[in-house]
């Protein structure tokens, strides 16, 4: 019969041993629970007993999966839509004449900006012309030789020669009235030293450096610039880590020093290729229409990039005890037991935290005097 209730008391001995943690926390807890203890460790678990001054102090909340967006916000600058945008040079050097535009006015597609009086355009109206007689005289001469040699009273070295200076004349005549049609005329309009530029676009005079009377002999520099603002982009700078999440067609919110309290919506039109050397950051340009226009190139503001909203799992940032190295999580496994769990965090969201590895959705996390339960 010893023997028998040996073996019981060995068994019973042995299922204690497993149930371990938070079970033989809850004894000792209350074999010394007239010392007040505080909790009790063992291993990894922390029990909290009763009438410990711990349990009106730790709150503890259910973690769940959200919906969680994440805006990134970067300065930007407004910037004139590249393809709407034409500084006017003259294609001849002269003495402005006229100006028929000026600074801030509107321009129709056709409409004159300015007249020089160019001796370049006077030389291209008389190579022209020598060439067109040139030509005319190659005409009557190949003729000529095409019927002597018919008759047979010349021979084919002449009329070779003949073809040969024709099709010059004909290469040079081209050439001549091909310059003529860059400058936007003609030998039919008559031999003319006056050069009128009309606008190829659209749009408003926002820069003008020349003045009637001034002599223009800088062919890269533009007298005036054409800017068509009917729409105008924002040019954002994103950070390298940001980048992956910026896409074509995104929306946009933007804020403007201007108008405060005033928010404008746009979308991503053009990411680019490579990355600011001073800044490491990559501009993104934004489409803003600009009917009203209001914006104006060189205006700063403030770009709210709006990324795709995921699900995620948030605590507060109150949630989180440092550990060492290791930023964790205290989770109750069983009524006032808890054990901590080292945890990698995301996104920070005002005082919300996105937790990417270590806890999962469903368990009880304290969010209240965590740091009371560490070492």
């Amino acid at each position: 019969m010893n023997l028998l209730l040996r073996k019981r008391w060995i068994i019973l001995s042995f299922i204690a041993v497993l149930m371990g943690g938070c079970t033989n926390e809850r004894d000792a807890s209350r074999s010394t629970s007239d010392k007040t203890v505080p909790l009790v460790r063992e291993k990894n678990s922390i029990f909290v007993p009763e009438g410990s001054p711990l349990r009106k102090a730790i709150q503890v909340m259910v973690v769940e999966q959200q919906s969680v967006e994440q805006p990134v916000v970067v300065p930007g600058v407004v910037e004139a839509d590249p393809a709407k945008l034409l500084k006017v040079s003259p294609p001849v050097v002269g003495r402005i004449t006229t100006l028929h535009k000026n600074l801030g006015e509107g321009v129709k597609k056709g409409d004159p900006l300015f007249a020089l009086d160019s001796p370049d355009l006077a030389q291209s109206f008389s190579d022209a012309t020598k060439a067109q007689e040139a030509l005319n005289l190659a005409k009557r001469n190949l003729d000529r030789q095409k019927e002597l040699h018919d008759a047979g009273i010349s021979a084919g070295k002449e009329l070779h020669l003949a073809e040969s200076e024709y099709k010059q004349a004909v290469g040079e005549a081209e050439r001549a009235q091909a310059r003529l049609a860059l400058l936007g005329t003609s030998l039919s309009q008559g031999n003319n030293r006056l050069y009128t530029l009309h606008s190829p676009i659209s749009g408003r005079v926002i820069e003008l450096a020349g003045a009637p009377g001034a002599f223009w002999n800088d062919l890269t520099a533009p007298i005036m610039t054409i800017a068509n603002l009917s729409s105008v982009w924002v040019a954002a700078s994103v950070q390298e880590k940001d980048i992956g999440f910026v896409f074509e067609n995104q929306k946009a919110e933007i804020t403007f020093n201007a108008f405060e309290g005033e928010s404008f919506e746009g979308k991503v039109r053009h990411i680019g290729e490579v990355f600011d050397p001073d800044s490491h950051t990559v501009k993104v340009r934004i489409a803003l229409d600009n009917a009203s226009g209001r914006f104006r190139p060189g205006m700063f503001g403030n770009v709210t990039l709006k990324y795709p909203a995921k699900k995620a799992i948030l605590v507060p940032q109150k949630a989180l005890v440092q550990r060492g190295f290791d930023t964790v999580v205290f989770v109750e496994i069983a009524p006032w037991c808890y054990e901590y769990r080292p945890c990698k965090t995301g996104l920070h969201l005002d005082e919300r935290v996105e937790i990417t590895a270590g806890i999962k959705a469903g368990d009880r996390i304290v969010v209240r005097e965590g740091v009371l339960l560490n070492d």
